[in-house]
């Protein structure tokens, strides 16, 4: 009986060391062949620049062919759901962004979003910043949560359409702040802005991107910023944790994952490669012209970002419809 267990011992740690040695050399002629990137939104948006910026990068440093695929639809999740189900070898990888994690909380998916992926790296961070028309008696991101507990439900909010992130945002800051700020949601960026700048709404959780001219030119007031930093375009602007929520962030950042099983030395691989590439003057330069930052980091950072945001989202789901119209 001794001997059978001994052997037994002997063979699990012989395949053990096969397979440690089968995975190693995989990593090691990775890659062999093109690679491509997936991005769940169409062309020519901020996920794309992003991706082919890396995508250029990285086919340098690698010394391989690297191809953007876009596959838009249903929010980011077709394209989502067609990276995570590729084979896990480390030749389709996925450019998600922080809606992914909201996604989870609106629509059915067919994949599970924490578990089905080997998160790899952000690429970028930056903040939604929570402004208002200048008519909205509030100067500050105190006046104006002064304001909304005042008045209950009669502030409002615009938002890109029910169940985006920036509608998330909005009803985070009510639960997290003790306040109730009306929704009202429209169908993308463009019209809740426009609505905003006319004052038909008061305020909108707006990309840096869209908002900083508007406040330069005076034609919007920025009261606060949601990520848990200031930020250099607008370093006079408060954080939302710093002006008295002290639990509230929603970051806006891209990313890259592979589908679930692809090896950790691949991984490792293309993170460090993607680390490398943050650091060129150029991307840094593009990223702060839309309010943006290099984010970098290790693929065990970047898995509890996703996996934290998912549980925040999910939680507050609980309480408020946040389905997709």
């Amino acid at each position: 009986m001794i001997k059978k267990y001994r052997r037994t011992l002997l063979l699990s740690a012989a395949a053990l060391a096969v397979l440690t040695a089968t995975a190693t050399q995989a990593a090691d002629q990775w890659p062999s062949k093109p690679v491509r990137i997936v991005v769940p939104f169409a062309a020519g948006g901020g996920s794309d620049f992003e991706a082919r910026f890396i995508a250029s990068k990285l086919s340098g440093s690698l010394g391989q062919s690297i191809v953007v695929e876009n596959k838009p639809g249903a929010g980011g999740n077709l394209g989502a759901e067609y990276g995570v189900r590729a084979a896990p070898d480390g030749y389709t990888l996925t450019l998600i962004a922080s809606s992914y994690t909201v996604n989870p909380s609106v629509f059915k998916l067919k994949f599970d979003p924490v578990n089905d992926i080997a998160p790899i790296v952000r690429i970028s961070q930056g903040p939604l910043i929570l402004v208002a028309n200048p008519k909205l008696p509030a100067k500050t991101f105190k006046e104006f949560i002064a304001l909304a507990k005042a008045e209950p439900g009669k502030i409002t909010f615009a938002s890109s359409g029910t169940g985006s992130i920036v509608h998330a945002a909005g009803e985070l800051l009510n639960q997290r702040a003790g306040i109730k700020l009306r929704h009202i949601p429209y169908k993308g960026t463009g019209p809740a802005l426009a609505d905003t700048l006319s004052g038909t709404v008061d305020v909108f959780f707006s990309s840096a991107a869209a908002a900083i001219p508007m406040i330069q030119s005076g034609k919007l007031r920025a009261l606060a910023v949601t990520t848990a930093e200031r930020i250099p375009t607008l370093p006079d602007v408060p954080t939302v944790q710093e002006s008295g929520v002290p639990d509230y962030a929603v970051p806006l950042w891209h990313g890259l994952i592979a589908p679930k099983g692809t090896p950790p030395e691949i991984v490792e691989k293309i993170n460090a490669a993607v680390n490398s590439a943050l650091q060129s003057t150029d991307l840094a330069e593009k990223l702060k012209a839309e309010g943006l930052t290099p984010a970098g980091g290790t693929s065990a950072e970047f898995a509890s970002i996703i996996k934290n945001e998912v549980a925040t989202w999910h939680k507050l789901s609980s309480t408020v419809a946040l389905k997709a119209d």
